[in-house]
């Protein structure tokens, strides 16, 4: 499993990405060799972060980038997390998000569960996007999507985390999209990390009502994970080795 990758792998990688959009391997790295705008990062680092993207399999053989960075993506690696905000990339983020809801349903449908219910097109008071299951056992998926290989990057909503605070059947699903719409990669966030990592309301005048949260590696479970079972055989789920997941302490769904 690769590792988890450092800081300027992260950002190298991403800028490959973003650049071998429109050009190919030899004149991006020209580019990064010779533009101003590039110079904080070296030669060597640049070649780890392409590397890291072919060991990953988000670059083919051809050099053509499998997901499709959002240029906010690009934009918050290269500098301290701040809020962004703009029509164009609530569009943007909204587009990732139902393609990955899309991706997921088909994956569920495909993968033989027998009850399939897109909660989301109905309403946002559910508090996760789809019912899946059986009868006799049912996992409500709150369904997180992102196009950035290199972390994963969450934001919970309040009301989210207070259906998770009392649904035991509510799980958090990470979907990588790729450029075609399809699922990269499935993964699991643990519902115990999650537990632990939002703010706490300081005092009765205020509180929290969305958290960014970056997902550690520990905290992800590759593939569809409950408590109990495998929502779908894993050998029927798309999975790089994106984001390092299990590479530290493991803990329970």
């Amino acid at each position: 499993m690769p590792s988890l990758p450092s800081e300027a792998t992260r950002r190298a990688a991403l800028r490959w990405l973003a650049e071998l959009r429109v050009a190919g391997v030899s004149r991006v790295r020209t580019l990064f060799a010779s533009h101003p705008a590039y110079a904080d990062l070296t030669p060597a680092q640049y070649a780890e972060g392409l590397a890291w993207l072919r060991r990953t399999g988000m670059v083919t053989a051809t050099g053509r980038p499998v997901v499709e960075i959002d240029d906010s993506e690009l934009r918050a690696s290269a500098e301290a997390p701040r809020v962004q905000w703009s029509r164009a990339v609530e569009e943007a983020r909204r587009a990732v998000g139902a393609a990955g809801e899309q991706a997921l349903l088909r994956l569920l449908r495909r993968g033989g569960v027998p009850q399939v219910r897109h909660v989301a097109a109905e309403s946002d008071a559910y508090g996760y996007d789809i019912s899946a299951g059986s009868p006799a056992e049912r996992a409500h998926l709150e369904v997180k999507s992102t196009t950035n290989p290199t972390r994963l990057v969450i934001h919970l909503t309040r009301h989210e985390y207070e259906v998770m605070a009392t649904d035991t059947d509510w799980y958090l699903v990470a979907v990588l999209v790729g450029r075609d719409g399809s699922a990269v990669n499935v993964a699991t966030v643990i519902r115990s990390w999650l537990h632990s990592a939002v703010p706490a309301d300081r005092d009765q005048a205020g509180r929290w009502e969305s958290a960014r949260l970056e997902v550690p590696a520990y905290a992800i479970t590759p593939g569809l994970a409950t408590e109990t079972r495998r929502l779908v055989a894993d050998g029927l789920l798309p999975r790089q080795p994106v984001w390092a997941f299990g590479s530290s302490t493991p803990m329970t769904v």
